[in-house]
């Protein structure tokens, strides 16, 4: 029943949203997954604003209502249909065989065709409210996955992505089956209350006034308990998600797990996570059993008093038999309403909670305006004064007052120790974040002010030291950045990444599966379809993130020989940590702290006998050791 279930709810939802949970887990799954996003349990989403994308479904909407208030209607209308069927069946007796038929027709004929209104109203309400629920929930997820997609990679530093992926699924399928229910149970419900009081206040109004009284205990105890439920679902949903978000990191890193025999232990952290998200719920069963228990309790006490005093006016004369039984069925179907109410409770709790979560995202703006695009990038790149902290961690800077120019067709290796801000460079360079001071410049115009889509697809090309491949053919990955790249286009990258003969041994040749992130590959593989990747792209600019520094030596000389194609004509930025292959590079570039401490070329800088030279020097003695 919509109203009531609204007024147990809703009131102060979104006060009560706000308020931040407190998580506790007995085991160490707390540390590790909650300390990331301390505002977890902080929900800034508006849970009705989630609606809109009901827009496109509103005629579908409008019908299911409809339908459901049409079931919900001759649903009270059945009783009195009932009540007048007893009222002639009472009028015959012994002397009456004759006029059976002829008493009962009208009245059995009359029941009969609610019964059947009332089951076709209900499949066909059941159908159409299947698809808008569905439709429904397909437009929240693909708003929220576009809306997780286009964030800026500063909001993954402080967000879990197994708690993303959890409301997702979850949360929106929560949200789908709450719509289900408010229209399914609670349109019916509030149609069938109504009509039902109504029917009982013109049959008997002192019966009515006892009933009522007996539904306001209900409703008081409903109302008392809907605020603590919400509380307890809330922390219970809560709970899920850091169990989900524990789950998502132990299988995304399970090769360091089973590298340090850490299996038990993530288990047992797992179940510490599972443990406290069961005594959640548990403890939100406990209540909505306890709702339930008492709702029954008030319910059945209802009947009982019905029919005493029912009784009473029946043996006064007041009411007669069919009045009785057309109150009884009446007052039947107010009780399965008010039953009906305390499922309604629960579910709408949950719904509107979820709704809540997802809402956080989609109600964020997220939007840029479309920026410019150059025609033919030449590739200069210029770093003026640029200042940079992680979000995740501000009071650390990893930039200060960064100045670096890159002339077109040039390539500059940046080196230094670990954290010394190398692959900030190149982060900063591709957008995926924003510098706090300083500008940084491509053909002498703002990046801020260019179109990301062309910036990040046409114009820069990345290789990190591991490659990520998408779980599908080795085709669809080496076009992944040129969905309209012909077979030959694609054949002939992969050969000038050395990579087409070793594809070419495989049974399915380029329509080989290459497993969830290329697993079913080595790593001078994956490297050489990415680098394939990035040919057929032929990007102005390249940014080489270590990108050999994990192969071996037999490997790295394939690898390579084709990024030497990759970098012909263009600017190119080395990040490395290997000395070694940054020799031959037209400008090397030290950083120290987010300073550039040296440059110069490799001679230059090993006749300074500076920072580079300690460093080349500290990796030959290495080498010489091992």
């Amino acid at each position: 029943m919509f109203p009531v279930g609204y007024y147990f709810c809703v009131p102060s939802l979104r006060a009560a949203a706000k308020v931040k949970t407190t998580q506790r887990l007995n085991s160490t799954v707390l540390t590790r997954n909650l300390n990331r996003y301390e505002d977890v349990g902080e929900f800034q989403g508006d849970s009705f604003s989630i609606l809109r994308y009901l827009k496109d479904d509103i005629p579908a909407l409008i019908l299911a209502v409809l339908l459901a208030a049409g079931v919900a209607y001759y649903n009270t209308l059945i009783p009195l249909a009932l009540g007048n069927l007893t009222t002639a069946l009472n009028s015959l007796n012994s002397y009456s065989h004759g006029t059976f038929l002829g008493t009962i027709r009208h009245p059995a004929l009359q029941l009969l065709k609610y019964y059947c209104f009332h089951a076709l109203g209900t499949a066909l309400y059941i159908t159409v409210l299947s698809g808008i629920g569905e439709r429904f929930a397909c437009r929240i997820r693909l708003a929220l996955f576009r809306s997780l997609v286009f964030r800026d990679m500063s909001f993954y530093d402080t967000h879990k992505v197994g708690e993303l992926i959890n409301r997702l699924t979850g949360d929106v399928q929560e949200v789908k089956s709450s719509l289900k229910q408010i229209i399914s149970l609670g349109i019916r419900n509030t149609v069938q209350f109504t009509g039902s009081c109504i029917s009982l206040y013109s049959i008997s109004p002192c019966l009515t006034a006892v009933l009522f009284c007996s539904a306001f205990l209900l409703t008081s105890l409903g109302s008392l308990m809907g605020s603590l439920l919400r509380a307890a679902s809330r922390h219970a949903q809560d709970q899920v998600a850091a169990s989900t978000s524990l789950a998502e990191e132990v299988l995304g890193n399970l090769v360091t797990v089973k590298s340090f025999a850490m299996e038990e232990e993530e288990v047992a952290k797992y179940e510490g996570s599972l443990d406290t998200a069961a005594t959640a719920y548990s403890g939100l069963g406990i209540g909505i059993g306890l709702f339930t228990a008492a709702s029954a309790l008030a319910t059945n006490g209802m009947v009982l008093q019905t029919l005493f005093y029912g009784g009473y006016l029946l043996s006064t004369g007041q009411v007669g038999a069919g009045d009785l039984m057309a109150f009884l069925a009446s007052s039947t179907i107010v009780q399965r309403s008010l039953q009906n109410m305390s499922l309604l409770i629960s579910q709408v709790v949950k719904g509107t909670t979820a709704a809540a979560r997802v809402s956080q995202y989609l109600d964020e703006d997220i939007s840029r305006a479309p920026g410019e695009v150059l025609l033919s990038p030449a590739g200069e790149i210029s770093f003026k004064g640029v200042s940079f902290s992680y979000p995740s961690r501000p009071e650390m800077s990893v930039l200060d007052e960064f100045n670096l120019d890159i002339k077109p067709g040039q390539t500059v290796a940046l080196c230094g120790a670990s954290g010394a801000g190398k692959s900030t460079v190149g982060a900063l360079l591709e957008r995926f974040y924003e510098p706090k001071e300083g500008t940084i410049l491509l053909d002498g115009r703002d990046i801020g002010e260019l179109d990301t889509k062309w910036l990040r697809g046409s114009c820069l090309g990345y290789i990190g030291q591991e490659p990520v491949l998408f779980a599908t053919t080795i085709k669809e990955n080496i076009k992944y950045g040129a969905p309209s790249a012909s077979e030959t286009e694609i054949e002939r990258a992969a050969r000038a990444a050395n990579a087409h003969d070793f594809i070419s041994e495989f049974p399915e040749g380029y329509d080989t599966l290459v497993g969830e992130r290329g697993t079913t590959l080595s790593g001078g593989q994956k490297q050489r379809i990415a680098i394939a990747r990035a040919l057929l792209k032929n990007p102005a600019v390249l940014i080489l993130d270590e990108a050999t520094s994990a192969l071996d030596a037999s490997s790295e000389r394939v690898v390579s020989e084709a990024l030497q194609r990759l970098c012909s004509e263009r600017t190119v930025i080395v990040i490395a940590h290997r000395l070694s292959t940054v020799r031959n590079s037209d400008c090397i570039v030290v950083l120290n702290k987010g300073k550039i401490v040296e440059k110069g070329t490799h001679d230059e800088l090993i006749i300074k006998e500076g920072t580079y030279f300690n460093l080349v020097k500290n990796q030959t003695d290495l080498n010489q050791d091992i």
